[in-house]
């Protein structure tokens, strides 16, 4: 295993100044306390006062004692000479420097202080540990690794040993925990299990393909036909996983880690591992692909079915359309002989003649007729267009027999008729009734036939249609799965709650009590709403008018606020000075700025790295982010751009964890730059998508006429903050409702910035979410496009809210919140430590579809804090103004994501869902790039304007934004160097806005 494997940066930091320490560390580090200046007191002369004092700060920031004090920052020794009262900083560490004694200095300092060496009794032990449980639970990249020993080695008071002697131990640990991992996967396995896994990489010889490089290949058609394939498919996958360990017995990471690899690698590279690690690396595989492959088939079937039901309530419509004017005259016959009946001048004896003469006795009959075949309950026509489609669901016995499927309470009744087909399907006898406790109210006319026998063709309608909406709430789920796991398996329960409880009350600022809780917020709500009923006569905005259906309320538009001219004029200047460039010499510059490429490692366990790697990260880049491909990048003359080179890292190295390890590194060198303080301080973010056709024939697209046409397409889910960066992304087939994914994508980015107040436009806004958002501390601020129907709820309902009376109509269930707080605040805490994953959480909750109380209880509470934040929203104009610039941040960053990604007409041609999410992750981390040097550069304009003597204003520089583009070129083929001084970490001059060309028009 190679044990040099830090960046040069990293090993340049390592127990070193570089650049001066900001006003904080010198601050923290270099204080001197009245025990400190007792103890420099000790020694004579000022030059050895400065030099211990030095030296003693250096030791508390870097974890070492400086073997040349001459390298230390001029900032340092100033800040402790003014403690000491000492003038002459400079002269007196020089004089410090050249003397002998300060070789004494360090033991003595290491021994007051209770400094440890790396070699004494129990410190390597310990930090072993330390790095063990870190490697075996959390990250594996040696770099990480080192940087957290390192911290601890800092935390525990153990001065740092040698650079290659904390590097060779970080390796030697990681190396254990790997044969660790190994061992706990294959120690169970058979000799025979071992040959049937080895069968996966084996190309028999009348083939051209491995099992494996075979069974990688899911399902892209949307048909049932595709279904019955893809369960064939699983089923093959579980020929091999037959008596195979599960995966609980090693960390997920780690069994993700090892699958990932065997996913990415050609059959070859995977058979030429040694014995054990091959076994460890397919049995980790094959079981992360049989959760996959179902995973696969459900999607199939939501998409299938769903497909199904649309067509029979659109063909049943059109039917009932075509019906009707036979209807019409059906209907006007009768309605001639009801007229006579009706007549009372008409005597009974005469009813019969009278009718005849009006209405033809065979006329008659035939519109009796036409009414009994035409005329039906509103239901029947939908049915009977699902009973002409029972070829449709040919699937349906293989999908059943196929899926290994478990229940929450509330899907319990449907797996018991899931079963009893089953039983059907084989031919087999189920003992008792039929079960039908899961049958709603509008299907349990249609498991009995004209004749009242019992109709499996309806039964099994109604079970597919139940259980296409169970699988959605994760009331069924499969019993091995990647995506459609219950959620509620991870809650934290019994002592683990106990002891978390008042820390995640406490971190996300809410009551223990439930009573102390509600009484707060009812209380907040009452003064809310006096307030802005007091205010409301005087917003010109708001409008409250009495209509028949009740009151309802408006408000106006936000007038538009022009540009300055000072504004307009500061954006000219700053243009004009940003240099030009092609997009990949701006991306190879941000590396060597930032290192961003030294996040993306090889996909196998091994720190596998090749020359000039970062040059073919950035190729491979420009290719995803521009969707062109790697034709405008290949340069067989140079080996880092070559077709090979650039395939194999983008199958080894472009993967999820690897981008968003290097959009948290840019996120970091953003928040670096002055001018990000002028845009906020980055606690507010916003949540939006963009559409992506996919003309390609996948199951991880859907339809959206409005969007896509007659394709199929993506959304791009993206949390920016208000910064201008990008914190995190989700890849949503189709355009499904944005709240199922907006606590997603919030929780589950990496990034320093940790914003608690989430803006979106009105699809992601429902009481539910705002009940979620109050509990785990955040400030949910959705754009409601229509206020007039949103409904205003109250907790007392007897209190006089003036004008706003007729508006709270509605009383909060305050009683239901506190009968199910300890719960709410137990999913709240099981969210905010990460151990149950939001999206399947949130659907879980967001149903109107049988909620359970539960979820009822987080409606309420939703509809408290919804009501405080619309009457925030109606009453402060200047509140919606911020919600309304911050989503306009996030239409101009998607703008630049279409102008980068222009490729194949924009359109998104990945078939499988891990390479929609990868491209689309590395378009993001290429805005974030364009963003990152856009702000560079606009921060050094800006000085340089300043410095000529312009009126930089303030609140000119706050609207400045770093998605512009015009600058840089996204088109032709592309060239991969960079001037020498930028390599180095300079920055390019900025133009001459006075040497215009023809070539700068």
């Amino acid at each position: 295993m190679p044990v040099s494997f830090l960046s040069d940066d990293q090993a340049q930091r390592y127990g070193r100044f570089v650049g001066d320490p900001t006003s904080e560390q010198l601050t923290r580090h270099f204080h001197l306390d009245d025990a400190d200046r007792a103890f420099i007191g000790r020694h004579r002369g000022d030059h050895n006062r400065l030099g211990v004092a030095v030296q003693l700060g250096s030791l508390r920031l870097l974890g070492t004692l400086l073997e040349d004090p001459s390298h230390i920052p001029a900032s340092v020794a100033r800040f402790a000479g003014e403690q000491l009262a000492i003038a002459d900083t400079t002269g007196s560490m020089a004089r410090y420097c050249a003397s002998e004694g300060r070789w004494r200095h360090g033991p003595r300092i290491r021994d007051h202080y209770g400094y440890r060496l790396f070699s004494d009794a129990g410190v390597t032990f310990r930090l072993h540990r330390f790095i063990y449980a870190l490697c075996w639970t959390g990250t594996d990249r040696p770099s990480a690794l080192f940087d957290a020993a390192a911290t601890w080695l800092l935390e525990a008071k153990v001065l740092l040993p040698g650079l290659s002697v904390l590097e060779r131990d970080v390796a030697r640990v990681r190396a254990r925990v790997h044969a660790h991992v190994h061992r706990r996967l294959v120690d169970r396995l058979t000799p025979e299990q071992r040959r049937r896994l080895d069968t996966l990489v084996a190309v028999p010889e009348d083939g051209r393909q491995s099992p494996l490089d075979r069974l990688r290949d899911g399902p892209y058609l949307q048909s049932g036909p595709e279904i019955s394939r893809a369960v064939a498919r699983l089923e093959e996958i579980r020929t091999f996983a037959v008596g195979l360990p599960e995966l609980d017995r090693v960390p997920p990471g780690r069994a993700a880690a090892l699958a990932r690899f065997a996913g990415a690698a050609k059959a070859q590279a995977v058979a030429r591992l040694p014995d054990d690690r091959r076994a460890a690396t397919l049995v980790a595989y094959i079981r992360m692909l049989e959760a996959s492959a179902g995973d696969d088939i459900i999607d199939l079937f939501d998409v299938v079915s769903t497909r199904m039901f649309t067509n029979a309530r659109i063909n049943a419509k059109e039917a009932r359309m075509r019906s009707l004017r036979d209807l019409d005259v059906a209907s006007l016959r009768l309605r001639d002989a009801g007229a006579v009946l009706l007549d009372e001048s008409i005597s009974d004896a005469e009813v019969r003649a009278a009718v005849f003469a009006i209405v033809d006795r065979t006329a008659l009959s035939n519109a009796v007729d036409q009414v009994n075949l035409l005329a039906r309950p509103s239901d029947d026509s939908y049915f009977a267009e699902l009973r002409q489609q029972t070829g449709a669901i040919k699937y349906l016995p293989k999908m059943l027999a196929g899926l290994e499927l478990d229940a929450a309470s509330a899907g319990q009744s449907l797996l018991d008729a899931v079963e009893h087909l089953r039983r059907v399907h084989k031919g087999e006898k189920r003992p008792g009734p039929v079960p039908t406790a899961f049958v709603p109210k509008a299907w349990a006319g249609q498991l009995r036939t004209d004749d009242g026998a019992f109709d499996l063709i309806g039964y099994r309608f109604c079970a597919l249609d139940r259980l296409r909406r169970a699988i959605r709430r994760r009331d069924v789920f499969p019993v091995r799965s990647l995506r459609y796991a219950d959620p509620r398996k991870g809650l934290l329960t019994g002592a683990a709650w106990e002891a978390a409880r008042p820390t995640v009350c406490r971190t996300v600022g809410v009551a223990v009590s439930a009573e102390e809780e509600i009484a707060k917020l009812s209380g907040r709500l009452d003064l809310a709403y006096r307030e802005t009923a007091e205010r409301v006569s005087e917003n010109e905005a708001v409008a409250i008018t009495k209509t028949a259906s009740g009151p309802d309320l408006s408000i106006g538009p936000l007038n538009r606020i022009d540009d300055p001219l000072s504004l307009i004029n500061l954006r000219a200047a700053v243009d004009a000075r940003l240099p030009r460039l092609d997009l990949p010499e701006l991306i190879l510059e941000m590396h060597a700025r930032t290192g961003f490429a030294s996040a993306f490692t090889h996909a196998s366990e091994g720190n596998a790295r090749a020359e000039d790697i970062a040059t073919t990260i950035c190729g491979v880049l420009v290719a995803e982010a521009t969707n062109t491909g790697f034709e405008p990048l290949v340069r067989p003359e140079i080996p880092a751009l070559r077709r090979s080179r650039l395939s194999w890292v983008k199958q080894n190295f472009l993967r999820a964890e690897t981008l968003t390890t290097a959009n948290a590194l840019l996120v970091a060198a953003h928040n670096k730059v002055p001018l990000t303080q002028a845009w906020g301080g980055g606690e507010v973010a916003s949540a939006d998508g963009l559409r992506f056709t996919v003309p390609v024939r996948t199951i991880h697209a859907g339809p959206n006429p409005q969007y896509f046409g007659r394709k199929r397409g993506v959304t791009w889910y993206n949390l920016l903050s208000e910064r201008y960066t990008g914190l995190n992304s989700v890849t949503v087939p189709g355009t499904l409702r944005d709240s199922l994914y907006l606590l997603a994508v919030v929780l589950e980015q990496e990034t320093e910035l940790q914003p608690v107040e989430i803006m979106t436009d009105t699809a992601g806004y429902t009481d539910t979410i705002f009940g979620v958002f109050h509990l785990l501390g955040l400030q949910f601020s959705p754009r409601i496009a229509d206020i007039g129907g949103a409904r205003f709820w109250r907790v007392d309902g007897k209190a006089d809210y003036g004008v706003l009376n007729d508006l709270a109509s509605n009383k909060i269930n305050t009683k239901l919140i506190a009968e199910h707080w300890d719960d709410l605040l137990r999913l709240a805490g099981s969210l905010k430590l990460g151990v149950v994953r939001a999206a399947g959480l949130t659907r879980v909750l967001q149903t109107n579809d049988r909620p359970s109380r539960l979820a009822r209880a987080l409606q309420e509470l939703g509809r408290l804090i919804k009501s405080l934040y619309l009457l925030r929203f109606i009453d402060d104009e200047s509140y919606r103004r911020r919600i309304l610039i911050q989503l306009n941040r996030g239409e101009g960053r998607h703008q630049l994501a279409r102008t980068i990604f222009h490729g194949k007409r924009g359109e998104l041609r990945q078939r499988y869902r891990e390479g929609q999410e990868d491209q689309l992750g590395a378009l993001g981390l290429v805005v974030n790039l364009v963003v990152l040097w856009n702000t560079i550069y606009t921060d050094a304009a800006l000085g340089q304007l300043r410095a000529e003597g312009y009126d930089v204003r303030d609140e000119d520089v706050a609207r400045l934004s770093p998605l512009a583009c015009r600058h840089i070129n996204m088109l032709g083929r592309y060239a991969f160097t960079i001037p020498e001084m930028v390599a180095r970490g300079e920055l390019r001059p900025l133009r001459d806005p006075s040497a215009v060309g023809i070539d700068d028009a």
